[in-house]
């Protein structure tokens, strides 16, 4: 590989890089090749975009775009990265579903907006709710007590006319 295509591999990473809002590292050392493609099935129908690269270029872009430092550790051995843009969650729910079956898809870290995780942390991220979830809930509890006092108003209304019907039909006979 010339200088030219690992300076163009090196664009592409920090493109990825920085349109992500979550980049996770796996070990792929133990997966076959027919579960690789199945697992970048998985991350393609939830968003995620999965790729394999040289540690040293993927080490260089990341120094020249000056974060993601704690990454650096973890890059050693065979490792693919997977980013995601929106559903930053998406990634730690294929990661864990696929070692729960398999035990060989090795979780290494990951930053999630800025914020590292170490590999203990796989279970406790991919129980996270998704953005759109935390969304529909407050979405949710917020109209819910909305909906209630346009119930209560509703009735007061239906009462009052109600009542003014009574009183018409009382001074009509």
């Amino acid at each position: 590989m010339n200088r030219s295509e690992k300076d163009e591999i090196i664009g592409q990473i920090k493109e990825l890089v920085e349109g992500a809002s979550a980049i996770f590292l796996v070990d792929y050392a133990k997966v076959n090749v027919q579960d690789i493609s199945k697992l970048r099935t998985s991350f393609r129908n939830d968003g995620v975009t999965y790729k394999v690269f040289k540690n040293t270029l993927v080490k260089k872009a990341l120094a020249s775009l000056g974060k993601y430092e704690k990454l650096n550790d973890n890059l050693v051995g065979m490792i693919g990265i997977a980013f995601a843009k929106e559903n930053y969650i998406a990634p730690a729910k294929v990661i864990k579903k696929y070692n729960d079956e398999k035990q060989k898809f090795v979780f290494r870290g990951c930053y999630i907006e800025n914020e590292y995780y170490d590999a203990s942390k796989l279970d406790a991220i991919a129980t996270m709710p998704t953005k759109e979830e935390i969304i529909a809930a407050i979405i949710g509890s917020v109209a819910a007590p909305a909906s209630g006092i346009v119930g209560a108003i509703n009735a007061v209304i239906r009462d009052l006319v109600s009542v003014v019907d009574q009183i018409s039909k009382r001074e009509a006979a």
